[in-house]
């Protein structure tokens, strides 16, 4: 492994995701827990020369009040998802890294996170200014720790859909909007994309916002030489899916019907239950059954909050299909996981393959990481072998 120092930059940096992958992350760096749930530590990248758990230094983006120790503390105690003795030795890790977290953006969030926020963020007068002061937060991180680079990951709550093609296709077009928010389009998703992308840094978008993937921002990052990849990652419902849909293909199975319910209780099932944001994460849920079979069967997505569940979540899905001689049947299964603990290690997962993409000079959509996103940028394959299959063969070629 090599041993650069290399920044993560988290966006939510307190939020359960963001939470776990920085208590893992602290707690690999002091050989206190295993590998489990990490891809980048199978067999198969071990020849890689990833960067080593100790290269990394996390900062990040908030627009809650409070710390990392109580965020932890909340999955430790309420969710009973970690052990708890595990945040108290970890705990001065915890507060020093609290120190570089900066108060981040709101902008088309959409109520539900407007309502989240509890810190004085500051009023910037147009989006360019507010891409210049997030970048003033990023550039002072990376002076101050001496870094070789940085991967911001957006593990923020769920944005309020805005469509790509409504957007200019063109960097210079989509620049010139900039200089009013009341002709700039972009939520926040976005503006922090743009901020690390226009310095030459990484961006990873893990949620279902809108992000870097309008071409005008890849245009952006095909200029400064940055790289780029989303969107929203995928853990658990939508993980099952693009393994079982391809069986149905690969068996002649006809489905008539594929019905998922999923319910959970955490601050992102508090924002998932306005419509406004749900109607992002339903459609990124969606869309992939129709595009591995082939053909559209009937589909539903539900995803309703339930409190008491905690960062527990439960999906139940339904498959009605069609066998020989016309016979139809059906597949039910239910998965059952903790949504912060199987999203935390896939977030330092993507910090370690993006930095090693920067390492090898690579600029653009990392598009050999799909198979870690239910939306992947650029790429039409949702079959999850086959994504998988791009990553060593990304591997492969190093």
């Amino acid at each position: 492994m090599v041993s650069p120092r290399i920044g993560l930059w988290l966006v939510g940096a307190r939020g359960g995701v963001a939470s776990t992958a920085t208590l893992g992350l602290c707690a690999l760096k002091r050989r206190l827990i295993g590998a489990a749930g990490l891809v980048s530590e199978l067999p198969q990248f071990a020849g890689l020369e990833l960067a080593a758990w100790e290269s990394f230094v996390v900062g990040g983006h908030e627009i809650r009040a409070g710390s990392l120790r109580d965020s932890a503390l909340e999955l430790a105690n309420s969710s009973r998802a970690i052990d708890g003795r595990l945040v108290d030795e970890c705990r001065d890790d915890l507060a020093e890294i609290d120190l570089r977290i900066r108060p981040g953006v709101l902008c088309r969030s959409g109520a539900a996170v407007e309502d989240l926020a509890s810190l004085d963020l500051p009023q910037d007068p147009t989006p360019r200014d507010c891409i210049r002061r997030l970048q003033g937060d990023l550039a002072e991180f990376i002076a101050a720790e001496n870094l070789e680079h940085l991967v911001l990951v957006n593990v923020a709550s769920t944005e309020p859909p805005v469509q790509p093609a409504d957007l200019p296709s063109r960097w210079a077009e989509l620049d010139a909007t900039l200089d009013d928010w009341s002709t700039c389009r972009l939520p926040a998703s976005s503006l922090y994309a743009i901020a690390a992308i226009e310095m030459g840094l990484s961006a990873v978008n893990f949620t279902p916002s809108l992000g870097s993937s309008p071409p005008a921002i890849d245009d952006l990052a095909r200029q400064r030489k940055a790289r780029h990849m989303g969107c929203d990652g995928k853990t658990g419902e939508t993980l099952m899916k693009s393994v079982l849909a391809p069986m149905f293909r690969q068996r002649n199975l006809h489905v008539m019907s594929w019905v998922g319910h999923n319910i959970f209780g955490n601050l992102d099932g508090v924002v998932l239950n306005d419509p406004a944001n749900k109607a992002s994460k339903v459609a990124s849920k969606d869309h992939l059954i129709g595009e591995i079979l082939g053909y559209r069967p009937q589909t539903l997505v539900s995803i309703e909050y339930i409190e008491s569940l905690g960062d527990w979540k439960t999906a139940w899905d339904h498959i009605h299909f069609t066998g020989f001689l016309g016979t139809p049947m059906t597949l039910q299964f239910i998965w059952q996981g903790c949504d912060s603990l199987l999203a935390g290690p896939l977030v330092l997962d993507l910090a370690r393959f993006t930095e090693k993409a920067w390492r090898r000079g690579e600029i653009g959509l990392m598009t050999f990481l799909a198979s870690f996103f239910k939306s992947p940028y650029g790429i039409g394959e949702h079959d999850f072998t086959r994504q998988f299959q791009a990553l060593e063969a990304w591997v492969a070629g190093a």
